[in-house]
């Protein structure tokens, strides 16, 4: 099983990025292979300028194609996702999460950002025709410490990452499941 992380945040180190490596560590102790991609990965110009044929967007998509699930985490600005992040998923084809299960995660300074990742990230990925969008996560920058060596994360915010990729785990399980038996 494959799994493709990426991190939306223009910094790095970043509270963001430290989610996905909490979760990238859960995932690969459960065998999955998990493939992380960063905003840095990409050359601004080729995000910029839509160049849609940069190599980093074409091994992405390639990566894409081969993967079962996504895990996309952004920090929260100014009530949305973050912009680099919007860029990038723009240049994706409009079917690249097609039989993906997706799990969006978020931070952000204060929980009044919340909603951002219902109302901003999850239409985005929608109409990138992902398989199951599922509740996703949002972590205010208090309960995310030393994001820049080894990410400690609070009791309360460690327990709804644990459920979320245990619900991650199960809809890509759903996922190969013929039909017959899912019904």
């Amino acid at each position: 099983m494959r799994v493709i992380t990426l991190a939306g945040s223009p910094r790095f180190p970043s509270r963001s990025t430290a989610l996905l490596s909490v979760c990238q560590r859960a995932l690969e102790a459960r065998g999955v292979e998990v493939i992380p991609w960063n905003i840095h990965n990409f050359q601004p110009e080729d995000l910029l300028y839509a160049r849609f044929d940069s190599p980093a967007l074409t091994a992405l998509k390639a990566d894409l194609a081969l993967a079962e699930g996504l895990i996309v985490a952004t920090p929260i600005y100014k009530a949305s996702f973050s912009g680099a992040l919007k860029t990038l998923l723009d240049l994706l084809p409009e079917r690249a999460l097609e039989h993906k299960v997706v799990l969006p995660l978020a931070s952000g300074g204060s929980v009044a950002h919340m909603l951002a990742v219902d109302y901003a990230l999850k239409p985005v990925l929608n109409a990138l025709k992902a398989q199951e969008v599922l509740h996703g996560v949002f972590a205010s920058d208090t309960q995310i410490t030393h994001y820049d060596r080894q990410p400690e994360l609070d009791a309360l915010l460690s327990e709804r990452i644990d459920e979320a990729l245990e619900t991650f785990w199960q809809a890509l399980h759903r996922r190969h499941q013929p039909y017959a038996q899912a019904v």
